[in-house]
Order: C-alpha cells, then sequence, then structure tokens
C-alpha cells in the first residue's frame, strides 16, 4: 500500500519556505467599521418579505464565523472584533517550534490538530458548494480571516515534511482552570508525530483539510451549479497543497508505518482518539486527487474504501468517523470534474451514498428520531446530540442535486430542513441551540473566557450571569428525551466546540444563497423556552445511560473533585466519599417505571 504515494516522496521539501510564504500573502481586506452580532432580540423579528439574501440568514451565518474569532489564541491583530479577548499564550511551543495563535478546540484552552483540520475541512468542504451565501451575506472577508487563522496555525504544526504537532496543553491541568485567557496555567507541553511515532489518522485528516481549503482559494466549485467564492489566491493555494501532499505521504509513507496516532501521543487518547484512518485516507485522497486532478488517487481512495470495510462503518458523521461522507465526495468530484469522470463508476458510488443517506432519512437504525424530531445515533449523539444530527443534513443538502430520483431529492432536503429547525427552534424546548441569535437562546454556554467565573467549584453560580456573549457558539445540546437545562457545568449540554459550528455553517450559507423565508427561531419571542425547559437540575452528564468520564457516579470535573476536597478537608473527605457511594447506589438501583 504504501508503494501507492511513493511518488509524493518526491514533494519539495518546503515546509519552512511555505510557512514564510503564508504570513505574506494578502488576505481579503475586512469591512470597516467592523461587522459585529446584533443584539439576540433582533432574532425574534420576522423580515418583511421572503426576499434573498434573507437578512436573518446573512446575520446568523456572520454570528456563526463570529464565534471562531471568541476562539482564538495568540496574538491578536487590530480587527479584533470579540473586545472582551485579550492576547494569550503567546509562548506556546517555545523551545520546539511557535505554536502560538491558532484556535482553542472548545470551552477551555487546549488546542487540538485532529478537530481543528477536521472542522476547516468541513467548512472548505461546504465553500466549494454554497460559497456564494457568504458572498451574499457580505461575510467573505470573515470566512477568508477565520480560515487562514487556522490554516496558518497548522502550516505552523507542520513545520517538517514528516512532523505534525497534534496537540498543545494538558488536558487534566487544563480543565482543573476556570478562568480568563490571561492566566492560563503555563508551561503547557506540546505532542508531535513523527516517521517514528506516526499517526495515520490525523496527518491524512490535516492533509485533507489544506487540500479542501486549497481548492476553495484556487477559485474551485464541486458543483456546476455553484459560483466559486471570491477568494483567489494561487500563491497561498499552492502553499496549502504542499502541505497536504506532503502530509498525505506521511500518512502513508512513514517509516514506523500506519497506526492511530494515540499510540505516538498517549495524552490525547482520553480527549480526541481516533478509532479508524482507513476513512481519513480515502477523504483525503479524494480531495487531494480532484486538486491535483489525479485518477490514480481516486483510485486509492477506493482501496482504502474498500479495505478498510468503511461501506459497513458508523452512519453518524464526526471528526472522528467520515465514513458516510466518502461516497458523497466521491460522487460530488465525478460528476463536477470531466478530467476524473472516467476514474471511477460514478454510478456505483451514488448508489453507495443513497443507500446511506436514505438509512438515516429513514431514521430506523442506527439512527433514529426523539419523540421532539432530532436524528440520534446511540453513542455518537451521547456527548453532543446537535453535532451528527446537522452533519447529516449537511451531506443530505450536498447530494440532493445528484439523487437518481426527484422523489429522493425532495425527501433528502426536506430531512435536512427538519434537522436545522430543530437546531433552531422547532424543538420541544423552544430553544435555538445558539447563543446569541433569539432571546430564547442559551444563556449558560459552557466556555471559560465567555463565563467571567474563576471558581471551579461552582461554575453554575459564578458570576450568577454569564459575563460576555459567545454570539454564534453552537451547544452541544439536549439529551435523548429532548430536555436541555441550560447549565454551564453540564458540559455535554452546553459546550462549545470548533467543529460544532462547521456543520451550521454550510447550512447557514446555503439558505443565504437559496431562501428568502426567514429562520425558525424568528418565530420564538422571550419567554419561550423559560416556558418548555424541564423542572429541576440536569441529571449527570446529561444522560443517565451514559456513565460520566472515570465513571464517576456526579458530574463534578476534575477541577471540582479538587476543589470541593480542599473545602472539605480530611475529615470532609469521609464525607464526601460517602455521599458519592449513596449518589452511585441510588443511580445504579433498579427503578420503578415513571
Amino acid at each position: 500500500m504504501k508503494a501507492g504515494l511513493s511518488w509524493l516522496r518526491a514533494a519539495p521539501f518546503l515546509s519552512l519556505i511555505c510557512t514564510q510564504i503564508s504570513t505574506s500573502v494578502a488576505q481579503a481586506p475586512l469591512p470597516t467599521p467592523a461587522w459585529t452580532p446584533p443584539p439576540a432580540a433582533s432574532g425574534a423579528i420576522s423580515s418583511a418579505n421572503a426576499n434573498r439574501p434573507n437578512r436573518q440568514w446573512s446575520t446568523l451565518l456572520g454570528d456563526l464565523i463570529y464565534f471562531y474569532d471568541a476562539q482564538r489564541s495568540g496574538n491578536f491583530p487590530a480587527s479584533n472584533r470579540v473586545v472582551w479577548r485579550n492576547d494569550s499564550l503567546l509562548n506556546d511551543g517555545q523551545g520546539s517550534t511557535d505554536l502560538s495563535g491558532g484556535y482553542y478546540d472548545a470551552g477551555d484552552y487546549i488546542k487540538a490538530t485532529l478537530p481543528l483540520a477536521w472542522s476547516l475541512n468541513s467548512i472548505c468542504w461546504g465553500v466549494l458548494e454554497f460559497g456564494n451565501g457568504y458572498q451574499d451575506a457580505n461575510q467573505t472577508a470573515y470566512l477568508d480571516s477565520m480560515l487562514r487563522w487556522g490554516l496558518d496555525w497548522l502550516i505552523k504544526a507542520h513545520p517538517q515534511p514528516n512532523t505534525l504537532y497534534v496537540l498543545v496543553g494538558d488536558d487534566r491541568r487544563d480543565n482543573d482552570y476556570w478562568g480568563g485567557d490571561q492566566n492560563i496555567p503555563t508551561p503547557r507541553p506540546t505532542y508531535q508525530i513523527n516517521d517514528t511515532h506516526p499517526g495515520t489518522d490525523v496527518a491524512a485528516a490535516t492533509s485533507a483539510a489544506f487540500s479542501s481549503c486549497a481548492l476553495v482559494y484556487a477559485n474551485k466549485t464541486l458543483s456546476s451549479a455553484s459560483i466559486p467564492i471570491a477568494l483567489i489566491n494561487a500563491t497561498y493555494s499552492d502553499v496549502l497543497l504542499t502541505h497536504s501532499r506532503q502530509l498525505l505521504s506521511f500518512a502513508v509513507n512513514a517509516t514506523a508505518g500506519m497506526q492511530f496516532y494515540q499510540k505516538a501521543v498517549p495524552e490525547i487518547a482520553d480527549i480526541y482518539p481516533s478509532t479508524s484512518y482507513y476513512d481519513d485516507l480515502a477523504f483525503a485522497s479524494i480531495f487531494l486527487g480532484v486538486a491535483d486532478s489525479s485518477p490514480a488517487l481516486l483510485q486509492l481512495a477506493k482501496t482504502y474504501w474498500d479495505k478498510g470495510s468503511l461501506a459497513q462503518g458508523d452512519l453518524a458523521l464526526t471528526w472522528d468517523d467520515k465514513n458516510s461522507a466518502i461516497p458523497v465526495l466521491m460522487a460530488e468530484a465525478l460528476s463536477s470534474l470531466p478530467t476524473l469522470s472516467s476514474a471511477q463508476d460514478i454510478n456505483v458510488w451514488k448508489a453507495q451514498a443513497e443507500k446511506m443517506l436514505d438509512q438515516i432519512v429513514a431514521a430506523k437504525g442506527p439512527g433514529h428520531l426523539t419523540d421532539g424530531g432530532l436524528l440520534y445515533f446511540d453513542g455518537s449523539s451521547d456527548f453532543a446530540s446537535l453535532n451528527p444530527a446537522l452533519n447529516a443534513a449537511m451531506l443530505l443538502i450536498k447530494y440532493a442535486p445528484l439523487a437518481t430520483t426527484t422523489s429522493k431529492t425532495n425527501d433528502y432536503l426536506a430531512f435536512a430542513k427538519l434537522q436545522l429547525d430543530y437546531a433552531l427552534g422547532n424543538n420541544p424546548m423552544q430553544m435555538p441551540y445558539v447563543v446569541g441569535i433569539n432571546p430564547n437562546s442559551p444563556q449558560n454556554p459552557h466556555s471559560a473566557p465567555a463565563s467571567g467565573g474563576s471558581d471551579v467549584a461552582n461554575i453554575n453560580t459564578s458570576p450568577p450571569q454569564e459575563a460576555y456573549v459567545l454570539y454564534g457558539a453552537v451547544v452541544g445540546g439536549p439529551d435523548k428525551n429532548d430536555d436541555f437545562w441550560d447549565e454551564r457545568r453540564d458540559w455535554v449540554q452546553t459546550e462549545v466546540a470548533l467543529d460544532y459550528n462547521a456543520p451550521l455553517l454550510t447550512l447557514a450559507a446555503w439558505k443565504v444563497a437559496t431562501d428568502g423565508n426567514d429562520p425558525y427561531y424568528t418565530r420564538l419571542q422571550d419567554g419561550a423556552y423559560a416556558a418548555n425547559r424541564p423542572a429541576g437540575t440536569s441529571r449527570p452528564c446529561s444522560n443517565p445511560d451514559v456513565p460520566c468520564p472515570n465513571n464517576n457516579p456526579y458530574d463534578f470535573s476534575r477541577g471540582e473533585q479538587i476543589a470541593v476536597g480542599v473545602v472539605f478537608g480530611l475529615g470532609g473527605l469521609a464525607v464526601l466519599v460517602m455521599g458519592l457511594w449513596y449518589i452511585r447506589a441510588w443511580l445504579t438501583a433498579p427503578k420503578k417505571a415513571e
């Protein structure tokens, strides 16, 4: 299998030069004055007509991009729009390579390459089809700025052809800190994969991020009906492609062979472990095959598809599992690029795509609908219920124009709209699960910088009200019973993350480009969620059927456990242990049917 990419060994070793070039390639000028999110109350005002572009959809798209500005790390430019964020962790990577910059992955302060790479990959893939939505919403310059902030960091994280930094920060130490961006604990360790300690999955996934975004900057699309976005920059596109080629070669040809990256970096195993690398290899091969017009790479993707038995893999699309995305992407590539149309039998790939998408729409397993209408995959949805559903909706709108029958096209679009509407307020809670877009949006996202608090033992109440509005942040979502408590400590429901926003960006751009009607949440007036909020407080980890981390029967974070231990002292520790024992006994005891 390594021989399949042996030609990539000759890829020019220009990573250092590319890093220097990337900082000098001009990006699109940002608007003056800067665009900033309007107050949440504006999201309860219906538009006067159904003209395109719809103001509410355009605002949602802008808010979703704005969230990434709030997740930035490093030295902020003068154009920074998030006034409550500060320069932070300028010395990341000191002693090895400069790893300042980039994005914090979620509600805390670690930087992880795999979820970042998938987020950028997903966003750029969406731009290749619905780039005109960003232009119609006047968000092209902010999209450019957001992409480059992440891509330029990935370039720094790839200083040599066979070296990729995959984690910055200590997850345990980071989770024990709850506070602003000025006192983040340091020093911060950095972790890399290399030729003797490889990570096939993360190297391939990062290759896909580079090549998909290179296509955006090369003015390409993946649909004959799409209008390329005005982000043409051949020099930057070439830089990204150089890194993509090197990383795919590294993924396949590492001296130590192919392996999961957590074997090389055990510290990532409790945060973002990988369960397969054949999906990453196939996905990366298709994107690079499109960028290089290479039938050989598409054939290689087919080889990985077969070798990994990906047709029988998970249907839920996440940063870890890309099985269901592969036939959709392959069908798009073969249908939109004449130079590749003979590389594979498109009908075979369309049949595979429709087999998977039909299962999703039928919702009879492995995905099923909650009583409120959310697509739910047991396992994949337990720790972020909205993400697999929105990713499925994203796949459906991508593939719908290629469907073999009009009936399938209509079914796919209708199901995608069902999931999008659910996320935007058409759910039993009457809550749009995006911060700041409506008076009923989440008020307490699990975000250390946005909360304004510093008491790790009482993050729900300290402070009583979130200090800053984290506009555009998509939260984890409700449980399988459609319940949502909006509590900061409940990281399963309220934490924010880079990959949570990614599919909604594509869906919002699609709506800006195609629909003049308002998003569902404009129908929700202040107080709708309060009238539907479930009584009491959230259960441990939101879902009583899923064990909390480390099998802890109560959802204290590691930092909360430390804080409680300090407060109670050794004498109180015995009381605490007995209390936890009783809680555990209560949770595991048989319960009467309710």
